[in-house]
């Protein structure tokens, strides 16, 4: 048993990482600001203790090892003492490629967009099929009604981030999680704050690759130009998918119902089956292909799969309907990224074709506050019916390289899209609970808390209905 403490680790990966290393018989404990149900009880149901705030205090000399998240940097009063201290210590996915990994088959799921509910799929994919995995997703899984699972097989699938690992390690996540199965779905330009432009985030997926052995597998995103280009960087077995004709596993014959997308296989153009997966859109169609291409390298039956992609029940703030009230249907998403937002709204919009469509758009992203995106964003917004957009999110970014929320509406305007920007989230609520009608898809759009709009909304609609 070791005592190891961890520093940095915000939220959910902070509660997920310490459960996952009791599990493996540690002393587990950590540091952090205001932690609060539901992580607080979780925590202290796992009987791990979080101290609150940071001090030098807390790194005692009984310390085996101190995790050191990406979250705080030099001058962070623990930090300084384990250094000074010179206490060993790694970053988070060193302590899950160290205590996890090494003697797993590690699939690692990767790609700018798609990859939690990729993760997610194809985790609950190898469980429902019997190979018992342990599974480790940058969301809270449904079907595992958490963001890990701890199985008694060899297969570990993981969610490979390309954001940087510590103060002391600015390269990619991914990097560490050991790849002998590896997706990826897509390469776009994000993590502005981490990477200078596309070429750098090209390298690092090209380093990805660089990490599979011979006899590993390369999954490949078929439709985007980026991710199909390492397929000559590759020196394992590359097979690609997606609804392109070239594409080794095609998806064709997309059907999308209002709750559910039914789509077609073929396997290097011999029929694979048909299956059935309760997400929207064409997008969650290539999300769902990849973790089919999955379970066939680990021997899963076909009937299997399509059983138990009809049982999935999907990811927490990927398109979650949080609620009906007055008629109005209000959903949870966490795309922040001009290519997930069109996604996402083609993805309603197929559903729901008769119906009125509102994407109200938190510009909080360290990505999506800058200015990089602007003509993107109105692009993609422009799918929907009625746009609402905030101000962006606590940026301290020079007003040059700043989003504009109101050239943003004024692109959207120009489009013939009713848009408006109102700064405040409760002016937000006030505006769309009373011009919202029966029938209409609320999508709200962020990577963050959003200060709790979803429930604000709700309750206003719901207020308005108890009045008539």
């Amino acid at each position: 048993m070791k005592r190891i403490h961890l520093i940095g680790i915000c939220g959910t990966a902070m509660a997920t990482l310490a459960a996952m290393l009791k599990s493996k018989g540690h002393d587990v404990r950590g540091s952090d600001h205001n932690v609060y149900p539901p992580m607080s009880d979780f925590l202290r149901q796992q009987d791990i203790t979080i101290l609150e705030g940071y001090s030098p205090d807390h790194i005692t000399a009984d310390l085996d090892l101190v995790v050191v998240g990406n979250a705080i940097s030099r001058r962070n009063t623990e930090l300084e003492e384990v250094l000074d201290r010179k206490i060993r210590y790694c970053s988070l996915p060193e302590a899950v490629r160290d205590h996890f990994l090494w003697a797993a088959r590690s699939v690692v799921i990767t790609g700018t967009h798609g990859k939690t509910t990729t993760t997610s799929l194809a985790g609950w994919l190898l469980a429902h099929g019997g190979a018992d995995p342990s599974v480790l997703i940058g969301g809270i899984a449904e079907n595992f009604e958490g963001s890990y699972r701890i199985g008694g097989g060899r297969d570990f699938v993981i969610e490979g981030d390309e954001y940087d690992s510590a103060f002391f390690d600015k390269t990619a996540k991914f990097l560490k999680y050991l790849p002998d199965i590896a997706v990826v779905g897509n390469i776009e330009f994000d993590h502005a704050d981490i990477y200078a432009d596309l070429d750098e985030i090209r390298l690092a997926f090209r380093r990805f690759v660089n990490l599979i052995p011979r006899r590993g597998l390369l999954l490949l995103g078929a439709d985007n130009a980026d991710a199909l280009a390492l397929k000559d960087k590759a020196l394992c077995r590359v097979e690609t998918f997606g609804l392109s004709n070239d594409a080794e596993w095609q998806a064709h014959d997309i059907t999308i119902a209002s709750a559910s997308t039914t789509f077609s296989v073929r396997r290097g153009g011999t029929p694979v089956g048909t299956f059935e997966v309760p997400l929207l859109g064409s997008y969650n169609v290539r999300n769902a292909l990849a973790a089919i291409a999955v379970g066939a390298a680990v021997g899963l039956a076909t009937d299997t799969m399509a059983e138990g992609l009809r049982k999935f029940r999907g990811v927490r703030r990927r398109l979650q309907h949080r609620g009906t009230a007055a008629g109005v249907a209000v959903y949870d998403d966490f795309a922040h990224h001009p290519t997930a937002i069109g996604e996402t709204l083609d993805g309603v919009r197929s559903a729901f074709p008769d119906r009125r469509i509102w994407a109200i758009f938190e510009p909080r992203s360290a990505t999506a506050c800058r200015r990089i995106f602007q003509s993107e964003f109105a692009r993609a917004l422009s799918k929907a019916d009625r746009v609402v957009v905030p101000a962006v999110f606590r940026s301290t970014l020079p007003e040059a390289e700043r989003l504009s929320p109101e050239a943003l509406i004024t692109d959207l305007q120009s489009n013939g899209v009713e848009a408006r920007y109102i700064p405040q989230v409760d002016d937000i609520v006030t505006t769309v609970a009373r011009e919202a009608r029966d029938g209409d898809l609320v999508i709200v759009m962020s990577n963050g808390g959003f200060d709790d709009i979803h429930r604000k909304l709700l309750a206003a609609l719901e207020a308005r209905a108890s009045r008539r």
